[in-house]
């Protein structure tokens, strides 16, 4: 094996390999000629250890808890950026300076503003239909409201589609509550704007900077379920509210967005039971009871979750802030304390990820349990949209995975009346 390739041997057949070394020495082999060469391809059950794609957007290192976008940890991020510098930094690779910044944030505040007309078709929705459900349907049907090629990648559609998302966004949890909706103000920033069109009241400062951190911590996680979706689909050359709606329909799943949903339904079936806490610890320490508990570890980190610990500052200063008394967040709070000190958990890495953080604040600002994967999609859309932009600019065609067969060898027709 040499510094740039690697050989293996197929039937008697030497195949070379290119050996691919990212920026932060992440390894992999091109094996875009092996089925060209060799007549084989590479099985890999839920893409796991596939590399789909070359991306400069975002690195995750699992195992040591990194999570940086663009190079910038997310640490930093969180304390210092707003929500829309980091929009801007994942779609242009750098972070704005002031001039870029404020004329990017009148651009997208400008297009909460929907089309004429758009907020009357969000109320023919059924009301209490899933709110995943209608921000599905609400964000593909943006593509029948807007004129011009919506396939293009261009600042028109892209700050288009991510001011439209906060308003259909807030609409959503307004129609869900039977109330009624509350016009954008393209006067505020992004976040006020939402909250205030959500809850049709100026927001407090503590759950502005708490739900800026929230969509700065989920505005993207490299190649997961939802942004791979949106890339595949974008392949195709599908417009970007096709290739949106394919990432939210994705990101629905209690795998993957609907975790958050998934603590608090969990913390208010233990309430529902007397609120036992110590029960509810042992049945998810026995290892045949099919009882989990829902936002301790995570799929991809190994140790902890980067964005755990910068919410949960957040998390106790809406608490605190807000005086918020629900015994489903004290359960919470007693779970979380139960999880970063027993041995248990401990051992196991299982402490709370940033789904647990998520629900509490949500709970505690006062959105319903239905709407925390729709805060997750609002937050993760200038990802979506950013890898989009990335697949496109790089001309990658389409995808279209392999599969290795395992049903029937050629077998003959039989009429109906002979079977």
């Amino acid at each position: 094996m040499s510094e740039n390739t690697v050989s293996i041997h197929l039937e008697g057949k030497e195949v070379k390999l290119p050996v691919v070394i990212g920026t932060e020495n992440e390894k992999a082999l091109d094996i875009a000629k092996l089925r060209d060469e060799s007549g084989y391809i590479t099985l890999d059950t839920g893409y796991k250890n596939t590399g789909a794609t070359k991306s400069s957007i975002t690195f995750l290192d699992g195992e040591l808890g990194i999570l940086r976008y663009r190079g910038y940890d997310i640490a930093e991020l969180a304390e210092y950026a707003s929500f829309t510098e980091v929009m801007w930094l994942l779609l242009k690779g750098e972070l704005p300076n002031a001039s870029e910044l404020a004329a990017f944030e009148a651009s997208v505040n400008a297009k909460t503003v929907l089309p004429e007309g758009f907020a009357a078709m969000q109320r023919a929705l059924p009301a209490q239909s899933h709110p995943m459900a209608q921000l599905a349907s609400a964000i593909c049907m943006l593509s029948g409201y807007h004129t011009g090629n919506l396939a293009a990648v261009n600042d028109e559609n892209i700050h288009t589609i991510l001011g439209n998302f906060a308003t259909v966004s807030a609409n959503i949890q307004r129609h869900f509550l039977g109330k009624n909706l509350v016009p954008a103000d393209p006067a505020k920033d992004f976040v006020t704007n939402f909250l205030t069109m959500a809850f049709d009241e100026e927001p407090d400062a503590a759950v502005v900077d708490a739900m800026d951190k929230l969509l700065i911590l989920h505005a993207d996680h490299e190649q997961n379920c939802s942004t791979s979706t949106v890339r595949i689909v974008g392949s195709s050359m599908a417009n970007i509210y096709a290739s949106v709606t394919g990432g939210i329909t994705a990101l629905w799943g209690p795998l993957h967005g609907g975790a958050n949903q998934s603590v608090l339904e969990m913390l208010e079936a233990i309430s529902a039971d007397g609120g036992n806490i110590e029960k509810y610890v042992a049945k998810a320490k026995d290892k045949d009871d099919p009882f989990r508990l829902m936002g301790f570890g995570h799929r991809v980190y190994k140790n902890f979750d980067p964005r755990a610990k910068i919410i949960k500052k957040a998390c106790d200063n809406v608490l605190e802030k807000l005086g918020v008394n629900d015994p489903t967040l004290d359960i919470a709070k007693k779970l979380e304390e139960i999880a970063l000190n027993d041995e248990y958990f401990v051992k196991r890495n299982l402490y709370p990820n940033v789904d647990f953080y998520s629900g509490i604040i949500y709970k505690a600002i006062g959105f319903p349990t239905e709407m925390f994967t729709v805060l997750f999609a609002l937050g993760r859309v200038p990802g979506w949209v950013a890898q989009w932009k990335e697949m496109r600019e790089n001309k990658e065609p389409i995808g279209r995975p392999r599969q290795v067969y395992t049903g029937y060898n050629l077998r003959p027709y039989v009429s109906a009346d002979k079977r």
